[in-house]
């Protein structure tokens, strides 16, 4: 690789190695999340876009029902928090990558042959699967990472790794849009299953490439012995530290206004188009946030991170945002509000991602495995609750189309303590950063 292309990435040619290696891991982990997300949405969708989904005497549409999913949802991260807490206590880095990696290929088995005849149970299992693959296993990657780096070199090689993971969203969500008719439900689970043995033998890799020294890791209250119950351990963590608390309301806040988008597109969705053209559209979107997401990546993440700080990449996305939701508030048709998702995903993906994950390196081995899994497992599945209380309220008061707009203006004042919490962050991170190393 090229001098001049390795300055554009701001990255040593001592850590490339490192680099590329957490590079393919994170494009595999993503591949497979981009296959599954939007197999896992569009059986839901269409399997009850026809008939409806009926609970307690209630009546609710396909876009209704998948807001119930997301609440079972905080259920299961609930359940992962634990057993990830758990686990973190007695493995680290490819070890529990390969944990995990296994439990999903028995996962894989048991859903190709179950999908062939979809009914109730099957659906909601898988579409809460899907969701159980991206809470571990992106958790996973990204705890293994900041716990094999220091916060210098985090700001320099999280746009390249960064990049795996969006190229990786290109590349899956390319493949489903140009297969999606092609294969069969088995079949894509099958091809998921090789993705992730791959995956364990890349973190097997990288696991032998560690850029940080033990003196290189954060001194300060550091410890990494178990602390109370697993189920309630870094809770407490996070209790203990204004910083952490301000990632839990970057990621809080996040989870709430994309939980508001994701609905007002998966609505406008399931308005405008019917049966299979809803799988395809949401294929064709997915493909095209991937791309925007690859070259935001690719041209402004690194170069804002080392230029700028994380203080300043923090702040992208809620631009982005809202300008997107000041648009749908005016222009409430399929396209605006599909492309209220890419404005959304395509920056979340790419440089808001990154720079929200390079906040943990400073913090201790404790922090980056059991305070991060809680936030990042449960925080994000019960803000997506408290969103979904939200929009079925609204969509139960207001039933026409057209009032799905009005959840922007929520939104809008939502950016509000999303800017206040980035920028805090942003002023902690530099005042960590530059703290010496302890001896």
């Amino acid at each position: 690789m090229s001098n001049a292309f390795l300055d554009s990435l701001r990255v040593r040619r001592e850590e490339l190695p490192l680099a590329l290696l957490m590079f393919g891991y994170f494009f595999l982990v993503i591949t497979c999340f981009w296959i599954l997300k939007p197999i896992k949405k569009g059986l839901f969708i269409e399997f009850y876009d026809q008939t409806g989904f009926d609970l307690l005497g209630l009546s609710f549409s396909a876009a209704q029902a998948e807001l119930l999913a997301k609440v079972l949802n905080m259920v299961v991260a609930f359940v992962a928090v634990v057993a990830f807490t758990y686990f973190s206590r007695h493995l680290r880095r490819q070890q529990l990558t390969h944990l995990f990696a296994v439990f999903f290929i028995f996962c894989y088995l048991v859903f190709s042959r179950w999908l062939q005849a979809p009914d109730d149970a099957s659906v909601w299992s898988f579409y809460l699967f899907g969701d159980l693959f991206s809470t571990l296993m992106v958790a996973t990657f990204f705890s293994f990472l900041n716990d094999s780096v220091t916060p210098d070199a985090a700001k320099r090689l999280y746009g390249l790794v960064g990049l795996g993971g969006v190229s990786g969203g290109v590349f899956g969500t390319s493949v489903v849009s140009a297969n999606v008719d092609k294969l069969s439900y088995g079949a894509w689970l099958w091809v998921c299953l090789g993705l992730t043995v791959l995956i364990m033998l890349v973190a097997w890799a990288a696991g032998r490439r560690i850029l940080v020294t033990p003196a290189e890791m954060p001194q300060a209250g550091q410890t990494d012995k178990p602390a109370g119950n697993a189920a309630t351990e870094g809770a407490r963590l996070v209790l203990s530290s204004y910083y952490l608390l301000s990632i839990v309301a970057i990621v809080g806040v996040y989870e709430v206004i994309s939980t508001i988008i994701d609905f007002q597109f998966t609505f406008t969705v399931s308005h405008f188009l019917d049966g299979p053209d809803i799988g395809r559209h949401f294929a064709l979107v997915f493909t095209i946030t991937n791309w925007v997401s690859l070259l935001v990546q690719l041209l402004l993440t690194s170069f804002i991170m080392t230029r700028f700080g994380l203080g300043v990449a923090l702040l992208v996305l809620p631009f982005t945002v809202a300008l997107g939701s000041s648009a749908f508030l005016f222009f409430p048709v399929l396209w605006v509000g599909s492309l209220l998702s890419t404005a959304d995903n395509g920056f979340s993906y790419s440089i808001n991602q990154s720079a929200k994950e390079a906040l943990y390196v400073p913090t201790t081995p404790a922090e980056k495995y059991r305070a991060k899994a809680f936030i990042d497992m449960f925080v994000q599945r019960f803000a997506k609750a408290v969103a979904v209380l939200i929009s079925l309220g609204i969509t139960f008061a207001f039933t026409d189309y057209s009032s799905i707009r009005y959840l922007c203006i929520l939104t809008l004042v939502l950016l509000v303590v999303w800017v206040i919490a980035a920028r805090y962050a942003g002023r902690c991170f530099k005042e960590l950063e530059s703290e010496p190393a302890g001896p």
